[in-house]
Formats: C-alpha cells, structure tokens, sequence
C-alpha cells in the first residue's frame, strides 16, 4: 500500500527547532523527488522545500532559506527537514509531497500532513 507518513509537528517557541520526518510506503522512493509544503487555513498550499531524487540537489522558499534543511535517506525511504528559529508565521500543517521523476511511475504522492504550532 502506497503512503507517506508525516511525523515530528508539535508546539514550539518562536525561535525553537522541530525536524518533520516522513517515510515513505508501496513506492520505488528512489525515482521521486520529494517535497515540503505547508498550508493554513484560507491559504493555497505552498513550497517549502525541495530535494531531488539523489539527494544532490535542493531548493528552498525564501521564507525557508537560511532556517530550514531538507534531506533524505534512500536506503530508509525517509525524508526530513529541519527547522531551526521558528516563528509564528511558520505555523501551518506540513505535508509531505513525492514527485515522479522516472516517465511511466504514477505522478505524485501526498502524505496526510503534520501540524506545527509556533507560539509563546
């Protein structure tokens, strides 16, 4: 069964860290780049950050860059990232993306999402 499985959200301090990790099922994970977006509510889902399939390669947000870090295990299926001096505005629901990059696999998967609350 194919799915993506989000953990690591939470309640932080502004200016605290979190790592979101996400591990994936039921897919050839070497063959997709993966992704981070986040979403509020009332607001489009955005990018975060990306990585392609060999790990060589990353992009981030500019509200990202500088603070957050991609990364991933192909051997473990696993892709985290981590996120040091959070702030309020980072708060959304983190969901974890895999994007095909082999032509003939199916296009994407989307995990089920993890909340990351930043607040005093």
């Amino acid at each position: 069964q194919v799915r993506l499985v989000e953990s690591g959200g939470g309640l932080v301090r502004p200016g605290g860290s979190l790592t979101l990790s996400c591990r994936a099922y039921g897919f050839d994970f070497n063959c997709y780049a993966m992704c981070w977006y986040r979403q509020v509510p009332g607001k489009e889902r955005e990018l975060v950050a990306m990585i392609d399939s060999t790990g060589g390669s990353t992009n981030y947000a500019d509200s990202a860059k500088g603070r957050f870090t991609i990364s991933r295990d192909n051997y473990k299926a696993t892709v985290a990232m981590q996120m040091n001096s959070l702030k309020p505005e980072d708060t959304a629901v983190y969901y974890c993306y895999a994007k095909a990059v082999v032509v003939g696999l199916p296009d994407d998967y989307w995990g089920q999402g993890t909340q990351v609350t930043v607040a005093s």
